[in-house]
């Protein structure tokens, strides 16, 4: 993969972003060597300019970027990689290099899309979601019906703690549904989308 990125004109940027939340954390700089790292170990490696070498983000803090998707741009000189964050990023100790909390973003709804379809063709005893699936449409759809009664009822009732919880287990289910139909959750933000500009 790393003949399609041009090295010839030195260091490439490397953006990286967290795979979950989809925010910016850092921007680094890597040469060939540093992008075969990555590639191979799965873990970010970023050329350094100031120590001249080869350096391995959280290789003394132990707040490691490890790999879950790599991007090159329609340039071949720019690189994207989506990251899943063992720890605060910035070397001062914040979420990010640019102040930003990499927290409380609905974008991770995306992620946990993600991570159902992977469990669609799991064993049911090893995964309620994959048992689920096993169970079909009706079943599916049954569970977000029951997690919705049981959200309206938490909401007449004074317990916040419970109906945070009985909503999740509804957004939840309804993703297990969506996937069952093999309708994306980009398809219903679209139709909201649409319907807002109304």
């Amino acid at each position: 993969m790393s003949q399609t990125i041009d090295f010839s004109k030195g260091l490439i940027p490397a953006i990286i972003q967290d795979a979950a939340t989809l925010q910016v954390l850092m921007l680094g700089y890597m040469n060939q060597e540093a992008y075969e790292k990555t590639l191979a170990e799965k873990r970010v490696t970023f050329f350094s300019r100031s120590k001249n070498r080869l350096w391995t983000k959280g290789e003394t803090s132990e707040n490691y970027l490890d790999v879950v998707r790599v991007q090159i741009d329609c340039d071949q000189d720019t690189i994207l990689i989506q990251v899943n964050p063992q720890g605060p990023t910035c070397h001062t100790g914040a979420d990010t290099c640019f102040g930003n909390a990499n927290v409380d973003n609905a974008a991770w709804l995306d992620y946990l899309k993600h991570v159902i379809r992977s469990r669609k063709n799991e064993s049911a005893e090893s995964s309620y979601t994959a048992s689920l699936f096993q169970k079909g449409t009706h079943k599916v759809a049954q569970k977000v019906g029951e997690e919705a009664v049981e959200l309206v009822i938490e909401a007449l009732m004074n317990n916040d703690e419970l109906f945070k919880g009985e909503a999740a287990d509804l957004l939840f289910h309804l993703l297990v549904l969506l996937e069952d139909r093999g309708i994306g959750l980009e398809e219903v933000v679209g139709l909201l989308q649409k319907r807002h500009q109304k």
